[in-house]
C-alpha cells in the first residue's frame, strides 16, 4: 500500500492542513463532509495545494508528516508546495503526484 502526504489550502481562511493517508482523495471529501465539529470542519472548503507519495510505510509517512508540522511555518509548507520545490533532506523520499483536479 502506498502512503500520501497531502497539503489542504482553506479557500475561506488561507489557512493549511497536513495529513497521511493511503487514499487522499477520500480524506479531502471527508474533511469537506464530515458531520464532526474539527479543525478542519471549521475552515472550509479545502483543496489540494500539494500531495506527495511517501513510500509503503504508515509510520514513514506519519513521521514527515509530523516533520512538516513541527516546522510550525506557513513559509515552510509554501515552500514546499511551490511546483519547482526539490525535496531534499528528510524529505528526499517524496514524489510529488501531479496536479490534481478537486
Amino acid at each position: 500500500m502506498t502512503f500520501y502526504i497531502y497539503i489542504l489550502q482553506s479557500t475561506s481562511s488561507n489557512i493549511f492542513y497536513i495529513g497521511s493517508t493511503s487514499n487522499f482523495k477520500n480524506r479531502l471529501i471527508s474533511h469537506n463532509n464530515s458531520d464532526e465539529n474539527t479543525f478542519t470542519s471549521k475552515h472550509r472548503p479545502w483543496v489540494f495545494a500539494a500531495v506527495f507519495e511517501a513510500g509503503t510505510s504508515r509510520i514513514e509517512a506519519l513521521r514527515i508528516e509530523r516533520f512538516i508540522k513541527q516546522q510550525k511555518s506557513k513559509l515552510f509548507i509554501e515552500k514546499i508546495i511551490d511546483p519547482n520545490f526539490i525535496p531534499s533532506g528528510k524529505l528526499a523520499q517524496l514524489v510529488r503526484v501531479p496536479k490534481l483536479r478537486d
